[in-house]
């Protein structure tokens, strides 16, 4: 059972915790197992840009939702210019409307008024962000000012008593008399492992995953808060298969139990505590800091043409032995190498490489949304290279197509009346 969670230390920036090292999807990748649309990857639009030590730590959607407000260097309130035109009328018009909500919103009354741009959809507040400071319209550290010291000091401290003190005494900012300063921030991986739905199953007989790990619930962009359910649904689902199937002798090969595993792990546990036991950077480990350093910028929310060439670059001059940054001398001498970052970034970056069309959650080709929406991007091991290849995307089923059908109705409704 793999629920190691996702790759976020990939990237310089993230708000993810030091163990999101795509161990778990570089051990399945590495036996067999196919991992899908690992370009899918989600910024969060505001995590804290400085001090060093705590940039990419999240800033919650709710400074936006009490009336936050996200302005340029030049004081400029930006998010109304990025607003997608499908959905512009869904946002208020003026700073007076939004205003409007706002005081609705926080007083739990209903209001004909709209939401402010501000509460736009996270891939394209990150990508608004992103363009901002790209322009040369950011802040002293690289981000955009979100200011909620318009509002009266109490109440700000009474709903974001958090968000008060995190910037209090990490960056030294009162946000009741000063703005915060916030940037994109690698949050989330939609892609993964691929697994069954009814059962968390990968396509290696034996091999379970679940939550952040596995792949193909979220689609392209995950939704606030269905991290949570994926785990309560999925990962009871993946629990209850896989007990079923440790249960059952018949299931197992004996080949593996003769390896000498048991022995292997006790080997590792015990080096854990020997000083010494692991001298010097391994190759992996050096491979980190170039990879980070390529990713957030190639292969943000929005990549550039050579960002794939010089992620790669990166990698191959990283290339090391299997998990030798945790223990160089119990790594399989017999396995390619396949350091884990270097597996999440290939696939991500391959899947969007120059000379193609582009997909990510936050940048795509024009004139390439129907057909990318027909596949997902897969990465079988061939050899000890990994191949990146389109498979057609499982479809709805008829029963699931009939819930949607009501909310298309009133969106033809609501288009006619338009």
């Amino acid at each position: 059972m793999i629920a190691t969670g996702g790759v976020g230390k990939a990237f310089k920036v993230t708000s993810n915790s030091w163990e999101y090292t795509a161990d778990g999807q570089a051990l399945a990748f590495d036996v067999g197992a196919e991992l899908i649309d690992m370009e899918f990857v989600q910024f969060h639009p505001t995590g804290m840009v400085w001090p060093p030590g705590v940039m990419g730590l999240l800033v919650t959607e709710g400074v936006r939702g009490e009336g936050g407000i996200l302005r340029n260097s030049k004081g400029e309130r930006f998010m109304w210019k990025y607003l997608p035109e499908a959905r512009r009328n869904e946002y208020a018009d003026d700073e007076d409307e939004a205003a409007r909500w706002v005081e609705a919103a926080v007083a739990a009354k209903q209001t004909p008024d709209r939401r402010p741009p501000e509460l736009s959809t996270r891939d394209n507040v990150a990508r608004a962000i992103y363009t901002e400071v790209r322009e040369g319209r950011g802040t002293p550290h690289g981000g955009a000012f979100l200011d909620i010291s318009y509002l009266p000091a109490d109440r700000v401290k009474k709903k974001l008593p958090s968000m008060y003190h995190q910037f209090m005494e990490l960056a030294d900012v009162d946000i009741t008399k000063q703005p915060m300063e916030v940037g994109p921030t690698m949050h989330y991986m939609m892609g993964g492992i691929r697994v069954d739905p009814d059962s968390g199953a990968a396509t290696v007989p034996g091999l379970f995953a679940a939550g952040e790990a596995a792949a193909g619930l979220h689609g392209a962009n995950r939704l606030g808060g269905n991290s949570l359910s994926d785990l309560v649904v999925f990962g009871k689902r993946a629990g209850e298969r896989g007990r079923v199937r440790a249960r059952d002798p018949g299931a197992h090969d004996r080949a593996v139990r003769d390896r000498g595993l048991r022995a292997r792990n006790a080997r590792a546990v015990r080096s854990l505590g020997r000083r010494g036991s692991v001298r010097g950077p391994s190759r992996a480990t050096r491979l980190h800091g170039p990879l980070r350093r390529h990713l957030p910028r190639e292969g943000g929310p929005r990549a550039r043409a050579h960002g794939p060439r010089r992620a790669r670059g990166a990698r191959e001059a990283g290339t090391g032995r299997g998990h030798a940054h945790v223990q160089p001398r119990l790594a399989p001498r017999a396995r390619p190498a396949q350091p884990d970052h270097r597996v999440a970034g290939d696939h991500a970056q391959r899947a969007a490489a120059p000379g193609e069309p582009r997909r990510a959650l936050a940048t795509r080709s024009p004139g390439h949304g129907s057909a990318f929406g027909a596949v997902n991007m897969r990465a079988v091991k061939s050899g000890a290279e990994m191949k990146v290849e389109p498979t057609p995307l499982p479809q709805m089923p008829e029963e699931l197509k009939r819930l949607f059908e009501p909310a298309k109705e009133k969106e033809r409704e609501k288009e006619k009346v338009g």
